[in-house]
């Protein structure tokens, strides 16, 4: 039984999985951080995912295989991972501040998509606009575009 263990503890620091090690794509961290929103108030709306489904195709021009993949590896990945740091970080790393602010407004589209002001999403969309760097007035000029359908 000890030398089981063993064997398994040598094979694993020997041969790490793979997988595992895979980092996340730019297109798979943002549909995470868009799936996130979409989360938070516990309740997917039809609305909300199909609003999802025409921001990616706008945003990285997928087609419908291509998208529906995507859609279901970031909600894998939302439901899996522990934290956002992965998704965050590489956002940072590739997106400037402009762009940044952009996903920040997709992410109200997003929340207001089913037509509901839900203070979740608005506590979610502040917690990953604080994350990714962005600053309190254009979190609210983001706001504030999407409801008067600027956005």
């Amino acid at each position: 039984m000890l030398a089981s263990i063993q064997r398994f503890f040598q094979q694993a620091l020997a041969e790490p999985e793979q997988h595992d090690d895979q980092a996340p794509t730019l297109e798979l961290a943002t549909a995470a951080l868009l799936c996130e929103v979409i989360r938070a108030d516990y309740h997917e709306d039809p609305a909300q995912l199909d609003a999802l489904r025409e921001m990616l195709h706008d945003t990285f021009g997928l087609e419908d295989e291509a998208l529906d993949e995507l859609m279901a590896m970031a909600r894998e990945e939302v439901e899996s991972s522990v934290d956002h740091y992965q998704f965050v970080s590489l956002i940072k790393q590739h997106y400037d501040y402009p762009k940044r602010c952009e996903l920040v407004r997709m992410m109200w589209r997003l929340a207001l998509a089913d037509g509901v002001h839900h203070h979740l999403e608005e506590h979610r969309i502040r917690q990953l606009a604080e994350l990714l760097h962005v600053g309190h007035a254009d979190f609210i000029r983001a706001k504030l575009r999407v409801q008067e359908g600027q956005a």
